[in-house]
């Protein structure tokens, strides 16, 4: 064979292994050829180890993220429970007494009462029947409610005290405060103990002043509009500090004619043995 049929059949060997897949690296510096390099070429005949691409597959769904503790949606903070008492617990009674979830107090107790009602106003909007109150279900009783007054806190008594009037710090004084609707029995500037009262409305209003104790009638009733006035301590005129059945029942929802009401029995039969005829009875705003 010629040197011009040699060198074709050196092209046509160079073309083959490339064919193959391999090609050879440049030789190194000692003069030898670096050992061939596999290369994939496409080649007519599927490779049966390998599933073909196809278009009617549906692409394998991403992993989706892991949830961490940071991602988890934030339980809603519980703001009252069963046992809670104060001031908060009062207004939310008084809310729930404004759209009817509740009929008793407010009391400023977190009762088996008030836990029934704030159950069934869950469970009406949806929410879950917990009995506790938490900020969920705080924001959706505000929007339905109003803020309520001072006295609408108190419908049922239950507040505090204001300071005793001066004239009250001497000598043994029913110290009476239409400010604070309370009573305070003292004795020499002591206060022995303390309950709340109703008064008259503005057509018979609780007269004011320093008055004495100058009747007790335990079982009076009333000649002027025939009801009972158990435990009367009368201190002016027809007017007198006694137990009411209605204030016990009503709240501040009512008045009296002029009387000096008090809704705890148990507290005014205490009250009633102790209080003596001259005992001083000062009423003051």
């Amino acid at each position: 064979m010629g040197r011009k049929g040699i060198g074709v059949l050196a092209v046509l060997g160079a073309m083959a292994v490339g064919a193959a897949g391999c090609t050879v690296q440049p030789a190194g510096t000692d003069g030898k050829g670096a050992p061939p390099v596999r290369i994939d070429v496409p080649s007519g005949t599927p490779d049966a180890s390998r599933e073909p691409a196809s278009p009617s597959r549906t692409p394998e769904a991403p992993a989706k993220p892991s949830v961490t503790p940071s991602s988890r949606p934030t339980p809603a903070r519980v703001l009252w429970s069963p046992g809670d008492k104060g001031r908060d617990v009062r207004e939310l009674q008084a809310r729930l007494r404004q759209i009817a979830w509740i009929f008793h107090g407010p009391t400023g107790t977190y009762d088996d009462l008030t836990t029934e009602a704030v159950r069934g106003f869950q469970g009406k909007r949806g929410l879950p029947k917990t009995g506790v109150t938490d900020t969920v279900t705080w924001q959706r009783l505000l929007a339905m409610t109003r803020e309520p007054g001072r006295w609408e806190l108190y419908l049922m008594g239950g507040q505090e005290a204001d300071a005793p009037d001066p004239r009250c710090m001497t000598g043994r004084v029913m110290c009476i405060s239409k400010s604070s609707r309370t009573l305070r029995w003292m004795i020499d500037g002591r206060t022995v103990s303390t309950m709340p009262v109703r008064f008259g409305s503005e057509y018979t209003p609780t007269r004011e002043g320093v008055f004495r104790v100058y009747w007790k009638s335990r079982h009076h009733v009333s000649t002027l509009y025939d009801s009972p006035m158990p435990y009367a301590m009368f201190f002016s005129g027809g007017q007198a500090v006694h137990y009411s059945a209605d204030f016990a029942a009503r709240g501040y929802a009512g008045a009296s004619h002029g009387c000096v009401n008090v809704r705890d029995e148990d507290a005014i039969a205490r009250l009633y043995e102790q209080v003596g005829n001259g005992d001083k009875v000062v009423v003051h705003w």
